[in-house]
């Protein structure tokens, strides 16, 4: 997953979306899959009845009002016993299990939602095209009801299966029927989403097609399932009201500015839907960027990657503003600072870091103005529909997957605090007080107490982490915890470590009346700046940067060799897809990005220690490809074309390990320019591959190596070359990465990934996981400091789209001996399936480039 661009690297959360992407009701609201099936069902059930006569209209209304009430009963009653499951009668917690679910909100779920497409377990009827002049049944569609639909109007239909119908030609329809196991065959268990019936043709229904594996295949023409798959109708926010209420709320506190973050109360990268505060003032849904606004005006600040996104999403009361434009200011505080003077700025002084608030407070100085801390959130107050906080239980990270016990984290903790030297003036000579020593520490960041204490959750997306504080002093630990999440299990595991726990809102209290006695706190700079006032006010705050992050980024033996593992399985996965995924589109299916994204969780979902996705799906065809952190929704998704690069950026939440891949592969014959570009971008992967470096080496030091090929063509990309991740922890991980001052030591773990995307047109990025480890060279100069990198990631890098006339000799070797490596591992994990062995096979020993057209322009590809 692309990190952000350098520097500074901005807050990431939810990736691009498409700009005919769909829209619930409430912004924010969140549905599970299972409930996204039904309401989808229930509409397409409406439409095709409206010939209807108003009598069986009214009939129909009326079930599917008692259904929704139904159904919502179910649901509260599933949330009920959820609480109860949490502790039983016997004070034994129940086992948790993994999500059954392709909700992509949500890492841990204990119930089973839907598992597949409605079209791999459902039959369509075949539409009537009557009254469309341009799409016409042929004879054979006419008299044999095993026949697809074919448009007639165009040669590429027969084909490739543009428009109505299976997209395929009437005999290999057949063919494949006749090698296909029958619909009463013996199948893996799937969800039964509601049958579809369709008032619209009273012919017979269309025939599944079913391959040797239960995933493997799409029924119903592209259009058809993509017509099927609305939820929802897009439309922009009308953001008029909101203002207007934020504006009473400015007026009464004198306000001549009020901001609105993107980050919660912890600084989270990515936030649970009851924090995504900006995206309901302004609509504007990607996940970096500051709403700002004024007496009269609202503004938008984000950085270059959500440009074309937020003109597509903001209504005509918000100016965008591009931070870091070319003349253009470097952020929202750079240019509110230049805007400012005499001014009052309001912000909530939980959702802004200490670090940036006393950057933001320097500066106002100069122009007389200030930041003002209102004691609520006016979002929150203005927010009627907000969604309630995450419930979901806590749950123990076992040592089998950490490496290392709670205890000794904890331990190592408060070793580090007592080695802090006190705070005493330069030129003091006296003893210092008990006042002048640090005791404590108060720990903000979700992913550091979830590493910290052993523990996970399922409060954030994508992110197995949950709502908490955590004080740790000499000789006491307080965690502030909603005691709803609590099973019996977790609640002997903190007791065993001695942690005592509180309310989570207990932390105001705790810091207002100084429990821990005399002496000095310390917090990082990434700490919410209302706790580093309160801490102040008392003169009981030391900052610096925070010392479990940096601990928390050395991975231990057990933590690698658990992402060794992880990537394994997420490899194998990763190759079933794409052979899944050449094989449907060489057969002339068309085949979106939302369903290839999702063919490719499915496989995922397979995976032992399966847990989630680390981070929504950036699954780009044609122009998509071109925006880094697009992700396709089922109504706005494109087709996948032939012509240009496909791009799958994705990766598996897994107990042992977070994943975090890109491949881009082409489906046609690239053109001299997507070729040409490919290759740089693979000699850029290469290079940071094969570096070696000595200790003390940064990753902004080796960041020029993954651009420097890319310069020579005057090519270039505007995000991080690589970011760190953690052990089923958060995809982006710091302090470590390719655009960061922070030394590389073994044990670090980091992407590699360049790429170049070409505005409009297509895009492309190759990424790997990596691993510092020492390495022994020839001439050992200064001894046994020499560093490499040894590669997680193991899938394929297809060679069709590379320009082999550019690659050095190193470089041809790097890439054949990669695939070759590929196959070595993945070979004897992929018997069972005998469509990704061969694919992978044929990657591996496959030439690089294609031939060049012979005379009067014919080609022929061997594959």
């Amino acid at each position: 997953m692309p990190p952000p661009p350098p520097p500074p690297p901005p807050p990431m959360c939810f990736p691009f979306t498409n700009r005919s992407r769909t829209r619930e009701s409430s912004p924010l609201m969140v549905r599970t899959d299972s409930e996204k099936s039904y309401a989808s069902s229930q509409r397409s059930e409406n439409r095709s009845n409206r010939s209807e006569k108003s009598d069986n209209n009214s009939h129909r209304s009326s079930q599917k009002s008692d259904n929704h009430s139904n159904r919502l009963s179910q649901k509260s009653d599933n949330h009920s016993n959820r609480s109860k499951r949490s502790r039983n009668s016997t004070g034994s917690p129940n086992k948790l299990v993994r999500s059954g679910s392709y909700s992509t909100t949500r890492t841990l779920a204990s119930d089973v939602e839907k598992l597949s497409f409605d079209s791999d377990s459902e039959v369509y009827d075949l539409p009537t095209l009557a009254d469309d002049s341009r799409i016409k049944l042929s004879p054979l569609s006419r008299s044999d009801s095993k026949s697809g639909l074919t448009r007639v109007d165009s040669k590429k239909s027969t084909k490739w299966g543009y428009g109505w119908g299976l997209g395929k030609a009437k005999e290999r329809e057949r063919d494949m029927l006749e090698r296909s196991p029958s619909v009463d065959s013996e199948r893996p268990p799937l969800y039964k989403s509601p049958t579809r019936t369709s008032s619209r043709s009273s012919g017979s229904k269309r025939p599944p097609f079913y391959s040797n594996d239960s995933g493997s295949t799409l029924v119903g023409s592209a259009y058809e399932r993509k017509i099927n798959d609305v939820e929802f109708i897009k439309e922009k926010v009308d953001t008029a009201e909101r203002l207007e209420e934020i504006r009473k709320l400015m007026a009464k506190e004198k306000l001549d500015y009020y901001v609105v973050p993107s980050e919660d109360p912890h600084q989270s990268e990515y936030v649970a839907a009851s924090d995504k505060r900006r995206a309901w003032i302004s609509g504007f849904t990607g996940s970096a960027g500051q709403a700002i606004i004024s007496k009269t005006a609202a503004y938008l600040v984000t950085d270059s990657r959500y440009w074309l996104q937020a003109r597509d999403e903001l209504d005509s009361n918000w100016h965008l503003i591009p931070g870091g434009a070319v003349d253009g200011p470097k952020d929202w505080i750079d240019w509110l600072v230049d805007r400012v003077k005499d001014s009052k700025i309001g912000i909530d002084a939980r959702m802004i870091s200490h670090e940036k608030a006393t950057l933001f407070n320097t500066q106002l100085n100069h122009k007389n103005s200030k930041l003002v801390y209102p004691p609520q959130n006016f979002i929150d107050m203005v927010w009627k529909d907000k969604p309630l906080r995450s419930k979901e239980p806590v749950f123990i990270q076992s040592l089998e997957f950490t490496g290392r016990e709670a205890s000794t984290k904890i331990a190592e903790v408060r070793a580090w605090i007592q080695a802090q030297p006190p705070a005493v003036p330069s030129y003091s000579k006296a003893t210092p007080t008990p006042a002048q020593m640090h005791i404590g520490t108060l720990i903000s960041s979700l992913s550091s107490i979830a590493w910290l204490l052993n523990l996970r959750g399922s409060d954030i997306p994508f992110n197995p982490l949950f709502y908490a504080y955590l004080f740790i002093s000499l000789d006491r630990a307080v965690l502030f915890l909603d005691p709803a999440k609590l099973t019996d299990e977790v609640e002997d595991h903190l007791r065993a470590l001695n942690v005592e726990r509180k309310e989570y809102n207990d932390i105001w209290a705790f810091l207002r009346r100084r429990e821990w006695g005399e002496g000095k706190v310390l917090i990082s700079t990434e700490t919410s700046y209302a706790i580093s006032l309160m801490l102040t006010h008392f003169r009981y705050t030391a900052v610096t940067p925070s010392f479990i992050d940096n601990i928390k980024a050395v991975k231990n033996e057990v933590e690698l060799e658990g992402l060794r593992r992880a990537y394994l399985r997420d490899g194998i996965a990763y190759v079933k897809w794409l052979a899944w995924l050449e094989h449907k589109i060489q057969q002339g299916y068309d085949i979106t990005e939302y369903e290839a994204a999702w063919r490719l969780t499915e496989y995922r979902r397979q995976n032992k220690h399966y847990w989630g996705l680390a981070y929504e799906n950036i699954s780009a065809s044609g122009p998509n490809a071109a925006l880094p952190h697009y992700s396709p929704t089922k109504s706005g998704a494109r087709m996948i074309d032939r012509d240009t690069p496909y791009l799958n950026d994705s990766g598996g939440q897994y107990r042992d390990g977070t994943c975090d891949t890109t491949r881009t592969i082409h489906f046609g014959r690239p053109s001299v320019d997507q070729s040409e570009a490919y290759t740089r971008v693979l000699q850029g992967h290469i290079a940071i591959d094969s570096a070696v470096f000595p200790e003390g080496t940064t990753g902004s030091q080796l960041d020029v190596l993954a651009r420097r090929a890319l310069w020579k063509d005057g090519l270039n990309y505007m995000h991080g070359t690589g970011h760190g991740f953690g052990s089923f922890l958060n995809v982006h991980e710091g302090p470590h990465g390719f655009s960061s001052n922070v030394a590389l030591v073994p044990g670090h773990v980091i992407t590699n990934e360049p790429g170049f995307y070409l505005e409009g047109r297509w895009g492309m990025r190759i990424e790997s996981a990596l691993a510092i480890r020492r390495v022994k060279t020839k001439g050992e100069f200064n001894g046994d400091v020499w560093l490499g990198f040894e590669r997680l990631t193991c899938v394929p890098i297809q060679t069709r789209m590379v320009k082999e006339s550019m690659l050095t000799k190193e470089e041809k070797q790097w890439l054949k001996d990669h695939n070759k490596k590929c196959l070595e591992r993945l070979e004897p994990l992929l018997k069972d399936d005998k469509r990704a062995l061969k694919w992978l096979k044929r990657e591996s020993d496959r030439g690089i480039g294609l031939a060049a057209p012979g005379p009067g322009g014919i080609t022929i590809d061997w594959d």
